[in-house]
């Protein structure tokens, strides 16, 4: 029995019902030679394919070490320069990035791909993402406007205005600055938010003013509390005594009479020198008897008539 007969059947019947699908569909690639000829070239397509793919992953892995060896050698160049760390991560970071996204788009685009249409869905993506991620954006918008503009650097003691902090700035990054308190609080502020506060940079000296107030009565002599609070600024450590120092009638209030105690101190002492000021001018002067009064009210009466 011949085995062949039908087998031969059964693959001209399929030819021509392929060639009938061509020719009702109109598409010549399901014709028979066509079929044959893309299964006859698959083999070397294949080979081309995974050769492209072993020259890309090795392309990418030295281009990958090459952006690493650039952005150290910039690295240590911007450590020599007198630019700031935070500005000089900042910068390292950017050209890092940078240079990796077009590395993977150029790749992309030896490989075949169409990177207009992956442009075009990163942008849509990036609106989205964009929106959902706005204040994160504000505070990156804010890192960078601290970082090029500078109203302050780590070490500064800064004050800022509407959000009843101050302390010293240890680390500005992209997103937050850190601070530590005078009482050793670490505080993390958005950049946002101080990008659009007001800052009082108390480092744009080497030294910075103390005023000390205190009310006297009255009834006091104010040459001899003068004299007290003289005593008092030359025995305290943190007040230089490079600078003048200064006591003098600064008003004449409802219940006293409020002096104004000025000394020299480092930006870097000002709250200790504050706090032990106000303590030791309190013990000085009810030492030496000088009478520090409470607000009071004197009350009249008369009789009626």
């Amino acid at each position: 029995m011949n085995y062949r007969l039908p087998l031969l059947l059964a693959t001209a019947t399929a030819e021509n019902a392929i060639e009938t699908i061509a020719e009702v569909t109109g598409n010549e690639n399901l014709k028979p030679g066509v079929i044959e000829k893309y299964v006859r070239e698959l083999p070397d397509k294949a080979f081309a394919l995974l050769v492209k793919a072993v020259l890309l992953i090795v392309t990418l892995v030295i281009m990958w070490q090459v952006i690493r060896i650039v952005t150290s050698i910039i690295d240590k160049s911007l450590k020599k320069t007198k630019v700031e760390d935070a500005t000089a991560k900042f910068i390292v970071k950017f050209i890092k990035v940078s240079m990796e996204i077009f590395l993977i788009f150029s790749l992309a685009a030896g490989f075949g791909i169409d990177t207009a249409g992956i442009v075009a869905l990163l942008g849509s993506a990036g609106v989205a993402i964009g929106l959902a991620i706005q204040g994160t954006l504000s505070n990156f918008a804010g890192g960078i406007l601290i970082l090029l503009a500078k109203p302050f650097k780590v070490g500064d003691y800064i004050i800022v205005g509407g959000l009843g902090i101050e302390g010293s700035v240890t680390e500005i990054s992209l997103i937050n600055t850190r601070m530590l308190t005078a009482d050793y609080r670490k505080v993390v502020v958005p950049n946002g938010s101080l990008a659009s506060a007001t800052i009082t940079n108390n480092n744009g000296n080497t030294m910075r003013i103390l005023d000390t107030m205190v009310g006297i009565s009255y009834s006091a002599d104010i040459d001899k509390a003068r004299e007290v609070a003289i005593k008092v600024m030359d025995a305290n450590e943190y007040i230089s005594d490079k600078f003048e120092k200064s006591v003098y009638v600064d008003e004449l209030a409802d219940s006293s009479v409020n002096l104004r105690i000025r000394g020299w101190v480092k930006p870097t002492d000002y709250v200790k020198a504050r706090w032990s000021m106000n303590e030791a001018v309190k013990k000085a002067f009810d030492k030496e008897g000088v009478e520090i009064p409470f607000p009071q009210l004197d009350v009249h009466m008369r009789e009626a008539q």
